[in-house]
């Protein structure tokens, strides 16, 4: 564990340098901040910002779209939780990739789904041309985040703020035009359905790009901005000063001490991930203290046991905690695999959840699943319509809910343990994470096992050949496994240190439970 967290640091660090010091550089000759620097001025000193996607893209394009050039993330403005999206000019200009929609749409729901106040820094040259096929149409293309931008305004009422404290180009400029508030930096800012080139060619028109779109063409003709500041740091508290007018919600309550100190989560996890380790261990580091008189409740402790159910806290929240068990599990019924879902074990869990969401108490998944059962005997126990039930009762319940992958998240029992398609409000995983259909030894067992089987009866060798796709397969399925691979295409929001699990989850319990919002993402944007 603590060598893949410094893997998974080592490449965060990078990233976070954006487009490199000779960009940066750039940045401030042009009298303005990078987007992290923004971001830095704008949360509250020593808050916390939990960023989202930080790993997107980080594989592809030749690592020339660090973040996808833009940083997203959660943080504090004036003691309100807040979603910041801003782009990075030191990457492309922030022209927007493919992945960039990606962000900027997830963004957008978080705060949709939370009912949390959205910022916007713009910074951007427009659309990244030559990949503009995977940018500009489709249903999730960038128009979907105009549709987010019209349905948070008119609908749902949460406040958008948008600064343009660069270029805004194009059908760009409508992100800050549906926001609440619009703020232009004089003298660095531009925003404009076309550029002075396109206007000349466009329309014969010869004109400067102050006198074309800048901040005070905007503030005092047109009136399509609101406000107007001297620089990026004057901008800045422009925005604080807005979010001082905002409802201050309650205080958080507060928590008890983990029974257990944090840094046992990094010996927890054993080498071999198909080995067994105590979830209970993990539960003590990071919930608050079980001791006498703690308020840690298992549901349910002797039936089902591979699947844990209990009622935690955390920081003094009441939490509904769903997670699996490992290793060989001794029943009434006879042994049990860890790890597995059972018919009695999705009952369990649909009960569960079903309490929770009369009682209005948030939902925390850990997820450690390997699938369900199979096998005749599950087959006549009804594992079909007992894993429909857990599925059902997870996927209609509005209370929040918050997942972290802590190793295996495969096949249907990783949908059914609040998987990435039921719209959870947050997903988190610790490096070990391994989120997909199977492992790489099953994998070869179901493409080539039908092939080896007949080698085998008929006493051949396998060939070289054969033996090369396997190692491909296993190779493509390791790749495909590794946590990295997951948060570089948004599989979750994003990859934590276990020692930060706690502070992590706190936080986002915080946002998803700010404005008690219970509705469904989908049902809000319908």
């Amino acid at each position: 564990m603590r060598q893949l967290v410094e893997d998974l640091q080592t490449i965060e660090d990078r990233l976070r340098q954006g487009g490199g010091a000779k960009r940066v550089e750039k940045q401030h000759r042009d009298g303005k901040l990078t987007a992290r620097e923004r971001i830095g001025k704008l949360l509250d000193p020593g808050s916390m910002f939990l960023e989202i996607g930080l790993l997107i893209a980080y594989d592809q394009y030749d690592g020339q779209a660090p973040a996808a050039g833009v940083v997203t993330g959660v943080g504090k403005i004036e003691g309100r939780p807040a979603i910041v999206v801003a782009n990075d000019a030191t990457v492309k200009a922030g022209a927007w990739w493919p992945e960039t929609i990606t962000k900027i749409l997830r963004a957008q729901e978080i705060a949709m789904r939370n009912r949390v106040p959205i910022v916007y820094l713009v910074d951007s040259a427009g659309v990244n041309l030559p990949l503009q096929d995977g940018i500009f149409p489709g249903q999730y293309g960038a128009a979907r985040i105009f549709y987010y931008n019209s349905l948070m305004r008119r609908r749902l009422h949460v406040p958008q703020i948008a600064a343009v404290m660069g270029p805004c180009i194009a059908g760009g400029a409508y992100l800050p035009a549906l926001s609440d508030v619009i703020i232009m930096v004089e003298g660095t800012s531009f925003m404009g359905l076309g550029g002075p080139n396109l206007v000349k060619g466009a329309v014969g028109q010869v004109i400067d790009a102050e006198s074309l779109g800048g901040a005070r063409m905007h503030t005092t003709v047109s009136g399509v901005a609101h406000f107007m500041a001297k620089d990026d740091a004057a901008c800045v508290e422009l925005i604080r000063k807005r979010f001082r007018a905002l409802p201050l919600g309650p205080p958080a309550p507060q928590g008890v001490t983990p029974a257990k100190p944090a840094e046992g989560l990094y010996d927890l996890m054993p080498a071999d991930h198909r080995l067994p380790y105590n979830v209970e261990d993990a539960i003590a580091r990071i919930f608050d203290g079980q001791g006498d008189g703690g308020d840690y409740l298992e549901f349910q402790p002797n039936h089902a046991p591979e699947l844990l159910c209990a009622d935690v806290k955390l920081f003094g929240r009441p939490v509904a905690l769903v997670a699996n068990r490992r290793g060989f599990l001794k029943t009434e019924g006879g042994p049990r695999i860890g790890g597995i879902v059972y018919t009695e074990s999705a009952r369990k869990v649909a009960y569960f959840v079903e309490n929770a969401e009369r009682n209005g108490v948030p939902l925390i998944y850990f997820q450690d699943v390997s699938g369900f059962m199979v096998g005749a005997e599950a087959e006549r126990d009804g594992i079909i319509r007992a894993g429909a039930e857990m599925v059902e009762s997870m996927a209609c319940a509005t209370v929040p809910k918050i997942v972290l992958t802590l190793n295996h998240a495969s096949g249907a029992g990783y949908y059914a343990m609040a998987g990435q398609g039921f719209d959870p409000n947050f997903t988190f995983g610790w490096p070990t994470a391994r989120i997909g259909v199977m492992e790489g030894d099953s994998a070869v067992q179901a493409v080539h096992g039908p092939e080896l089987e007949k080698l085998k009866a008929e006493g051949k060798p396998v060939p070289d050949e054969l033996k090369e796709r396997i190692e491909r397969t296993r190779a493509d399925y390791d790749r495909w496994l590794d946590a990295r691979y997951a948060a570089a295409r948004g599989h979750v929001d994003a990859l934590i240190d276990p020692l930060e699990t706690r502070r992590v989850l706190a936080f986002a319990l915080e946002i998803a439970t700010a404005h008690g919002n219970r509705e469904h993402l989908i049902l809000e944007t319908l």
